[in-house]
Formats: C-alpha cells, sequence, structure tokens
C-alpha cells in the first residue's frame, strides 16, 4: 500500500479480488495487472516509471520518419492549472511531457498529471452509449440515445414541470461546456442545476463574496512565494494539489518563512511546517476567534487598514472577548500559549496568507468558517498586496470556471443571480425575449395562494436531490417531486447519506449519466430500467478553456479526436437541444463547424458569447485570441507576478492567464487583476478595491432599538492613480453624469446604454453595460468599476451576521450542544432543513456513546474526487489498491485492531456499514479516523464489479466514505458536512 511508503518506492498492495470476495491477499505487478484485466504491451513503460520523476507516457512508440505534432492542453485533475504537451503522430497521442515554459507548473507534473495521457488511451472508458434493460446493459446508437431520452424528458415534464428534471453539471467541464449547460437548463427553464462545488467551495463562494465583494483567490499560487507567514487550515496541498507545494516551499525556505499547519491530522503538508497545531474537528471559529483574541488584546491589529476599508470590526472584539485561552483550549483542544504564538507571528510577521480548502467549508457552519478567516486577514490588513491574501486551493480542474459560468442554483452565469435585472440581461445576450424564457418555467402556488413562477426562485441543490425524490411531494418547494436526473461528468459517491441516495435513485423515472466511465450511479442501486449511459470525451479530445484557482484562464487545444463511440459536451447539448426543440434560440449566435458526428457547436464562439455577457466579472476581456497567444508564449511571464514584458509579443504587459477580472472589451487590452483589491497600482495594471456591493450606508440596529446610518464606502483608501481619492459608488450612466465623465462615452457606447436603459438609462450600470463603455471610462479616470466600498464582517443578510461556533450535529462533546447549538430547522432550497431535530435527537439518544470516534475525510496523491476516472487508469490504480480508514494506535488497542487488518465502520444514520483495511498511525489523534473519499464499486460490504457494463469496472474498488457520513447542512449554501461526524470501528 502506498501510504506505507519506504525509500521512495511503494511496496506491492493487496487488492480488491473480484473473483474471490474480499480476501487479504499480496499481488505482484504482473499479478495485479493480470487480474485488473490490463493488456500487458499497453503498459510496456509502466515499469520503467520511478517515483519522483516524470517520464514519457507513451502509447506505442513513435514511428520513425512521421511527423510528430505537439498539442498544448491543461491537466484535468486538480485546479492548480498544469500544462501537458501532448506529441500526436498519425492521430494518436504517443508521448506526454509537463510544460517547461508554464509559470505555473514548470516542467513538473504529480503522479495523477503523469498519468493524464492514460485517461485518452482509456481501456475501461465507457465506449459506446448503453442503456439499462431488465437490469441488463444493452449496447444503442447515439440516435435512439437521444430520442429515448428526449420522449422521456418531454413526458415528465408535462406530467410534473419542468423542474422534475434535475441536472447535475461538472467541473470537468470547459468553461464553455459550462456555460452551455447552465444555459441548456434556463432554456429547458429550470434553475434545478448544480455541479461540484456545492460540495467543495459553496461555502467559501459565499463567505468570501459576502465580505468583499468576489468569492474567489485573492491572489496566486506562485505570489505565495512572496508570504513570509502562511497559515494552511483545513488544507493539505502535497496530496490534493502536489505541484503548488513547489511555491509554498519555495517561499518558506527562500523567505525563511513561517509555515503554519493547523489541523487535525498530521498530513503531509503538515510535516513542512515549521509550527504543527492539532484541533479538535469542527472547531475552526474558536481558533480563529482564540487568535484574534490575542491580537486586539495586545493590539497588534491593522488599526489604519481597518479604519479606512473595513466595516464592523468593534463587533468581532466584542465576540472575541468570549474565547478566552481557556474556552479556546476546552473547545479545540489548543493550549493557549501555542495559539498565541501563532496570533503574533500571524500578525506581526508580514506579509501573511491564509490557505485554506475543504477541511474548512465542508462543515454546517461552512461559510462562517470562511467568513472569519477572511476577518482574520482583515483586521492584519493582509489583503490586497503581494503575499498576503485568502489563498483558496480549488479542487476540480475547472471547479473554479464551472462555478464562475453559473452551474449553481441560485444564480445565472458569472454571478449575476436569477432576479429579473439578471435575466433581462441575459436575455438581452441571448437575443431571447425574456417573456419567451419565463413561459419555460413552471407556475407554482405561493405561501399566500398567489401563482408566482420558478425562474427567479433558487433551485435544488446536488447534495439534496434525493430527498427531494423521496419526500412527501407537499414538502418539495416545487410542483412536484424530481422524477428525472441528467447528470454530465459528475460521481454519485460524493454526497452524504449514501443510503438515502441510493432509494432516491432506485425511485427515478429517467437516469441519464453523460461521462468518460460509468460513475457510482451506474451501479449503485438497485435499477433495472431507466438507465442511459453516454461517452463523452475528455478535455484532451476537445477544445475549451478552464479557470485556475487563481482566476487564470488557460486555452487547452484538443489532442485527439474522441476515442470510440465517444462524442464531446458540445455536440452532446446541441442534438439535445434538437430534441427537445429549443436548439434554434439556444444555439442562435454561436457558429457551428464540423465536427465528429457533423456540425457542433464552436467553443471559441461560445467564448465570444460569454465575453459579450461577462461584465460583471470581468469575464469579458479574455477572448479566444489572447488565450491562445498566452499558452503560444508561456516563457514570456514572471514566475513570480505571473506578468509579461511590455515589449513581448502578442502578450506584452499581461498577467498570465488574463485573471478576472479583464475589464473591458478584447480590444481594450485590460492585463487581467493578478491581485484582487490592490490598491498599490493603477486599475488599469489590474489594482482595485473593495467591492461597494453592499450599499452606500447601512442602518444599523442600535441597542435601544433605533437606527444609525453607517457609511460602507471606503475611506482615504484608493487605488493609485484615481481621479476620486476616497470610497464612491458603483458606475452607472448616472454616476458618470455626475461626475461629467459621460461624455467620454463614444456615440456607439451611449446608443447601446440608451437602448437597454430605454426610459431611465441613468441606472444602466458597468454590469450590464454590453459596449462596455462605462467601465471603459471609469477605468481611464483611475477607479474600478465597482466601487469603492468597505470589506464587511458584519454580513447582516447571512445568518450569524458575526460567526459564532456551532457545534457539528454529530458531536462527540454533547457537552457544549446547549451552549452552542446548531441553528433552528427552517426550510431550505425547497426542502426542510432539519439539521436541530438530528441534533437533539443525537443527543437525547446518547449517540457519541455508542459512535464514540471522530470521521474525517480527504483526498489521496494518486487519487481525485469520486475516483471513477483515476481508479480505472492503471499507473495509478496500481500504486493505491485498498480502501482503508487510519485509526490512532490507543483506539486499535482498544478494539484488537491490527495494522493491515479488515474492519467495520459503522456511521451513526441508516444501519450504515462499510468494510476496508485498518491503517494504524499516529497521523490521527485519540478518538478521531480518516479515510480517503475516492473510492466506489463496493457498498456496505456487497462487491459491485458485476454492475458495470462490461470491461468498465475500475481496477481498484471500495467503499465510499459517504456511506457512513450523516446529515447537516450549511444554512447559507446546503453545503453536507463530511469533514465531521461520528462513527464506530470493529475488527472484522
Amino acid at each position: 500500500m502506498l501510504i506505507k511508503r519506504k525509500e521512495g518506492q511503494a511496496p506491492r498492495g493487496a487488492f480488491l479480488s473480484s473473483v474471490n470476495g474480499l480476501v487479504a491477499e499480496r499481488l505482484d505487478r504482473r499479478s495485479f495487472l493480470r487480474r485488473s484485466g490490463l493488456a500487458a504491451g499497453g503498459l510496456a513503460a509502466l515499469g520503467s516509471l520511478s517515483v519522483g520523476t516524470v517520464r514519457e507516457a507513451r502509447a506505442k512508440m513513435p514511428v520513425p520518419g512521421k511527423p510528430v505534432d505537439v498539442k498544448t492542453n491543461i491537466c484535468t485533475h486538480c485546479s492548480v492549472g498544469c500544462t501537458v504537451k501532448a506529441e500526436v503522430q498519425e492521430g494518436v497521442w504517443v508521448g506526454q511531457e509537463p510544460a517547461w515554459d508554464s509559470p505555473i507548473n514548470r516542467g513538473t507534473h504529480c503522479a495523477k498529471g503523469a498519468a493524464v495521457r492514460e485517461l485518452v488511451k482509456g481501456e475501461r472508458r465507457l465506449k459506446y452509449p448503453m442503456k439499462l434493460v431488465n437490469g441488463e446493459w444493452q449496447r444503442i446508437s447515439w440516435q435512439q440515445a437521444f430520442d429515448e431520452i428526449s420522449k422521456k424528458m418531454l413526458e415528465i415534464r408535462q406530467a410534473s414541470g419542468a423542474d422534475s428534471v434535475w441536472f447535475l453539471g461538472s467541473a470537468k467541464f470547459s468553461n464553455e461546456g459550462a456555460y452551455l449547460f447552465r444555459k441548456f437548463a434556463a432554456f429547458w427553464g429550470t434553475n434545478n442545476v448544480d455541479h461540484q462545488a456545492r460540495i467543495c467551495h459553496s461555502t467559501t463562494v459565499a463567505g468570501v463574496a459576502n465580505t468583499w465583494g468576489y468569492g474567489a483567490q485573492t491572489n496566486s499560487y506562485n505570489d505565495i512565494r512572496n508570504s513570509k507567514t502562511m497559515i494552511i487550515m483545513g488544507g493539505n496541498p502535497a496530496e490534493a494539489h502536489p505541484v503548488s507545494l513547489q511555491h509554498v516551499l519555495s517561499g518558506k525556505e527562500i523567505n525563511r518563512a513561517n509555515m503554519i499547519v493547523i489541523d487535525p491530522r498530521m498530513t503531509r503538508t503538515a510535516a513542512h511546517a515549521t509550527e504543527y497545531v492539532r484541533m479538535r474537528p469542527g472547531t475552526d471559529i474558536p481558533v480563529i476567534w482564540g487568535m484574534l483574541h490575542h491580537i486586539f488584546k495586545n493590539g497588534w491589529e491593522d488599526k489604519k487598514f481597518i479604519e479606512s476599508r473595513v466595516y464592523g470590526m468593534e463587533m468581532v472584539k466584542k465576540e472575541c472577548e468570549k474565547w478566552t485561552p481557556a474556552e479556546v483550549e476546552r473547545v479545540t483542544g489548543i493550549p493557549g500559549a501555542q495559539l498565541e504564538k501563532v496570533a503574533k507571528t500571524f500578525a506581526l510577521e508580514k506579509p501573511a496568507t491564509l490557505i485554506w480548502c475543504m477541511g474548512a467549508t465542508q462543515k454546517t457552519v461552512g461559510t462562517a468558517n470562511v467568513r472569519a478567516f477572511c476577518t482574520l486577514l482583515l483586521a492584519t490588513g493582509n489583503v490586497g498586496s503581494a503575499g498576503t491574501g485568502a489563498n483558496i486551493f480549488r479542487g476540480h480542474c475547472n471547479v473554479q470556471g464551472a462555478t464562475d459560468l453559473g452551474l449553481d442554483v441560485t444564480t445565472l452565469p458569472l454571478y449575476y443571480g436569477l432576479d429579473a435585472g439578471a435575466w433581462g440581461h441575459w436575455a438581452r445576450v441571448w437575443e431571447t425575449p425574456v417573456d419567451w424564457l419565463r413561459g419555460r418555467f413552471d407556475t407554482i402556488k405561493a405561501a399566500d395562494g398567489k401563482d408566482v413562477s420558478t425562474m427567479e426562485m433558487p433551485g435544488i441543490t446536488s447534495t439534496r436531490w434525493f430527498d427531494a425524490v423521496t419526500l412527501p411531494k407537499e414538502q418539495v418547494g416545487q410542483k412536484d417531486n424530481v422524477k428525472g436526473i441528467v447528470v454530465f461528468g459528475h460521481g454519485g459517491n460524493t454526497v452524504t447519506r449514501m443510503p438515502e441516495m441510493t432509494k432516491g435513485l432506485e425511485k427515478l423515472d429517467l437516469v441519464v449519466v453523460a461521462d468518460p466511465h460509468p460513475t457510482t450511479f451506474a451501479h449503485i442501486s438497485n435499477r433495472k430500467n431507466g438507465t442511459y449511459l453516454l461517452p463523452i470525451c475528455t478535455q484532451f479530445e476537445c477544445s475549451g478553456s478552464r479557470t485556475a484557482s487563481n482566476r487564470s484562464i488557460q486555452w487547452g487545444e484538443k489532442v485527439v479526436d474522441p476515442i470510440f463511440e465517444s462524442a464531446n459536451d458540445y455536440w452532446v447539448m446541441h442534438q439535445l437541444a434538437q430534441k427537445l426543440g429549443f436548439a434554434d434560440q439556444m444555439f442562435k449566435n454561436i457558429k457551428m463547424v464540423k465536427g465528429k458526428y457533423g456540425e457542433e457547436p464552436e467553443p471559441e464562439s461560445i467564448l465570444r458569447e460569454i465575453n459579450r455577457g461577462g461584465w460583471s466579472t470581468g469575464y469579458c476581456g479574455q477572448s479566444p485570441e489572447r488565450l491562445k497567444a498566452h499558452m503560444k508564449h508561456q516563457d514570456k511571464f514572471d514566475l513570480v507576478t505571473l506578468r509579461a514584458p511590455k515589449d513581448a509579443p502578442e502578450v506584452g504587459g499581461d498577467f498570465y492567464g488574463l485573471p478576472w477580472p479583464c475589464w473591458g472589451t478584447p480590444e481594450y487590452r485590460h492585463p487581467g487583476t493578478h491581485i484582487l483589491y490592490n490598491t498599490n497600482v493603477h486599475v488599469k495594471d489590474g489594482g482595485g478595491t473593495f467591492r461597494a456591493r453592499f450599499g452606500v450606508e447601512y442602518e444599523e440596529p442600535q441597542a435601544d432599538g433605533s437606527k444609525k446610518k453607517i457609511n460602507l464606502l471606503s475611506e482615504g483608501s484608493y487605488s493609485e492613480g484615481s481621479e476620486i481619492k476616497d470610497g464612491y459608488p458603483q458606475f452607472t450612466l448616472g454616476v458618470l453624469k455626475r461626475l461629467g465623465w459621460d461624455k467620454d462615452l463614444t456615440e456607439a457606447e451611449l446608443s447601446v446604454i440608451n437602448r437597454i436603459g430605454g426610459n431611465n438609462p441613468d441606472n444602466v450600470s458597468w454590469a450590464i453595460d454590453l459596449s462596455g463603455g462605462i467601465q471603459r471610462v471609469a477605468l481611464e479616470h483611475g477607479c474600478i468599476p465597482f466601487g469603492n466600498g468597505k470589506a464587511r464582517v458584519n454580513a447582516w443578510n447571512l445568518p450569524d451576521p458575526i460567526p459564532v461556533h456551532r457545534e457539528p450535529i454529530y458531536t462527540p462533546r454533547t457537552d457544549l450542544v446547549a451552549q452552542y447549538p446548531t441553528r433552528p430547522d427552517f426550510r431550505q432550497f425547497r426542502v426542510p432543513n432539519i439539521g436541530f431535530t438530528v441534533q437533539k435527537a443525537a443527543v437525547d439518544k446518547g449517540i457519541a456513546k455508542e459512535f464514540p470516534i471522530i470521521l474525517s475525510s480527504g483526498r489521496l496523491v494518486e487519487y481525485e474526487g469520486g475516483g471513477e476516472e483515476t481508479r480505472s487508469n492503471p499507473w495509478l490504480a496500481e500504486l493505491q489498491q485498498d480502501m482503508f480508514v487510519e485509526i490512532n494506535p490507543a483506539d486499535a488497542a482498544d478494539r484488537g485492531i491490527r495494522d493491515g487488518g479488515w474492519v467495520w465502520v459503522t456511521g451513526a444514520e441508516n444501519n450504515s456499514k462499510a468494510r476496508m483495511k485498518a491503517l494504524v498511525t499516529e497521523r490521527v489523534g485519540k478518538g478521531v479516523a480518516w479515510m480517503p473519499f475516492h473510492f466506489g464499486g463496493w457498498f456496505q460490504g456487497e462487491d459491485q464489479r458485476a454492475k458495470y457494463p462490461k470491461g468498465t469496472d475500475p481496477y481498484v474498488l471500495g467503499e465510499s466514505v459517504n456511506t457512513v457520513t450523516t446529515y447537516g447542512y450549511d444554512p447559507v449554501t446546503g453545503m453536507q458536512e463530511t469533514k465531521v461526524t461520528l462513527c464506530q470501528i470493529r475488527a472484522a
């Protein structure tokens, strides 16, 4: 098992035998490959791959004398954005190297990146469309699949409404694919469309956006090289984002930086730390408030920064007074002296950055955690300059871009929301009457008995879709229950409460899975009919752009044509739209080009449509031509600043990947924004301020019941070169008129603004002006289009405006629940959220005594996501052959569990159980266990290999951790609580 590496080599591991059941049998490499069905010839080069060395991956030896084309694409795994150089001969991908010129990966790959060529060779790929008939998989044609799927969708629509078909998109989409999928849902007539961000960083997006404007990473992986102090809390980049660690460790070594890791588990990242702090899972807010207790007490905060750029810090101070060192230690387990040392270091040894990932976000207090993190950065003045900021490491290769482009139940593309103004804007971009779009949506009865359209109503999240299937109809806030699901590029083992999810899956009339591999959706349930599998190609088999964590957008060119009978997302969506009757409207302004199966949408044309509508987030300046030029000239960009010299051909002065916001039209040539909210540089050079998105004033409630007007614009702070030397609101035509700057608009720009505004053009803002004129004029006067406001630590529109600690739904510290309970039950995203009832029942029933071990989960370096793709990759499958649970030696000794032995892990709900191996280790503290979340194919002790279509089962199968995870949802986003629940572990 690779989890016990010795001398840089991966020892031979045990493999779950599909023939003899769960047998603790040791397999050597040849036995493993033979048992897994691997062709020896296809892996001739595998034996020469040594750990720590990037070698070429070849499908076959290149033919001498034949030309070799080199194609440039992006790794399809994590969000770092590593460039892949693919060598293609006679239409076959024969060799691979990392891009030495990329400023991001600089000639390096992790294990997954080094093996991506195997995704296209794809022995275990889904090779052709299939359907489930009486429990057997049958091969069908694309035409038959489209005919039958569209017919069933229309039947469901007729009987139950448009909202009864639920759509799940993908962080594996290109930006263009994600945009098309959200547009497809809009034209179908539903906001029931979501993707992986719901279960990874939805709480980050909500928390960060509600603090200072945009819900994204403020700086970049590369900029961490400038940091003098870094805290990594709830993240393990050594395994989850391995290539990013070169930037983190370079900063540590070059700057002699403090690298502080706060985590319940001693991770491989923590092994590099200058200070490791072990905390109890689920106590992030007490940790942060405990740090701020020391910072405020000792006067270490940045008073000038707070005064000029932050609203509400006095309220935070009051909350932090409660979190004395003694109380913090009682709740978190962290000694007061250690936390004081960490607080002092972060506040005084600057610039400092806070890095987090899903360890912080996947909790019922995920949004509140994120806002607490942002508050720490604001209190210490560590936002808006080099080496500082919220460095949020996203998960999948395009989870940032898919989030940006609207795969979210609360918004249309680029965070416009769902109100009438948002629909009006995108209707203008699409040149589609808004009334026609409204007619596509269901009408339901509101609480007051009036008819309302679901057009402006947030949809059902990916964490609760199965509840919308199984709950009584009257408890689901739409016309009818969910009856069918259409899933593109998303695993089924990624949600909690999998026994309940399986019940929902079995009750559906229609399941469509469009993916390069059959996912958990295809085998987990006992469905017999009504499931369709559509073979989608990978992003190496089509062109398009993807957005890395740091907001840089990179263009990937098609390496080879889609293999087998697979097809790209663009073509499949166009074909379905044709069958459903709205393709002419949806694709009217998108160019069609010749593809594998005929006419298909051109990705460049889709990106240009995004540019035409993407003003609010600055997705307007990154044309296909500019992005392709960046890929061509990667060697011109600085390693740390990510900027090209002014005289560089085609890319002069640009930041790599034109990180959004990239203001104005592509012709305006804004360079992109490397560091958000940076007042030290001109806005035309990527500078900016905090976004004035919360208004000009806030009527703050006072203790006596009165309200006091509080200024929300910055005071005495502005970006370099700004002609307004103070705070200012967002720009509209009316604001330009008051400043006398409207005269700078061209006649053509003013004509567009007047057409949009109708009788009230003064209200047309920078975000809906399709001419780009308002943005251009503001920038020319040194101002940011979205205004210059204060960040706020009092988010009055959210639950717990000042974040407060709340115990997890399933907590071992039942003595703390009365003091720190979860929030009351309420309705959320069309279904009930009964977290309070569940927590109370758990306490009343003494669940913590029966299930005394805290269970958390996370990533392995070898696999990604739900794991269907990476466990189907022979290079990676050999490295990690078993699902396992980490258990502390003391807990193992108490239970008679030996290292490597089989155990049953039982969950606190649904009589759930999972069988796996035990890894006895001090990585986890006493009373804590940890599992990877990449496994599937076994369910509660049952081998499900036979349920896959023949030849598509991954080489490695295992139990999913989410079989035993439990109820609990963030009140803002519906994020599930996967990082802290309770379990019991016994020897099998």
